[in-house]
């Protein structure tokens, strides 16, 4: 019998199948079954590993200023969802975190989707989120990623990491945050039918 999506949430929470990951089995996402807006990252890091909530950092700060929401609709709006592609932080290696374990997408990730039914705006982050969410795109350098995918077509969008490590790329790609962010922003409050914070 297919698992409502309740029943999913609960059984990856007590996932375990991850036991080598160096700090542990900790998933962390944020679903509902009402979410309309859906962000879709790499894995958690080590930080929100540690807090146990996603971007809860500058990084998350600077996206919530694309998406001009303040911080208790990021985290109390059950319409806004997060769901990356690995659950739990994977370990550090020797250029940043390591990439997503493919045995959760692998087990979780088509079972959740399918659930999602009221999606209407899919915000992707990072090189494997491409690979799943828009194959086409799979192997592209972000920044083509991001522009071939900047109007938003199939109501998703490709974002550059909102990281301050990547202040440069976005100084040297300032298209992004004055034609792209726009567009997300307006979608963003056609579907919360929110004010924008900005």
């Amino acid at each position: 019998m297919p698992k409502d999506l309740q029943t999913l949430t609960s059984d990856m929470l007590a996932c375990t199948l991850c036991q080598d990951l160096p700090l542990g089995p900790r998933p962390i996402f944020q679903l509902d079954q009402e979410a309309r807006i859906l962000i879709v990252g790499q894995a958690p890091g080590r930080i929100t590993h540690a807090k146990g909530r996603p971007f809860d950092d500058p990084s998350g700060d600077r996206l919530r200023s694309w998406l001009a929401v303040d911080k208790p609709t990021f985290y109390t709006d059950p319409r806004v969802g997060i769901f990356p592609m690995g659950l739990c932080f994977p370990g550090t290696g020797s250029g940043g975190d390591l990439p997503p374990p493919k045995i959760c997408a692998t087990t979780w990730r088509s079972s959740v989707m399918q659930k999602l039914e009221q999606v209407e705006l899919t915000l992707i982050l990072g090189a494997y989120a491409i690979a799943w969410h828009l194959p086409d795109l799979k192997g592209k350098p972000v920044t083509e990623a991001v522009r071939q995918a900047s109007e938003g077509n199939g109501h998703m969008f490709v974002l550059p990491h909102p990281s301050p490590r990547n202040n440069r790329w976005l100084k040297q790609n300032a298209w992004f945050e004055a034609d792209v962010v726009p567009r997300i922003q307006e979608n963003v409050r056609r579907i919360l039918d929110v004010p924008s914070v900005l």
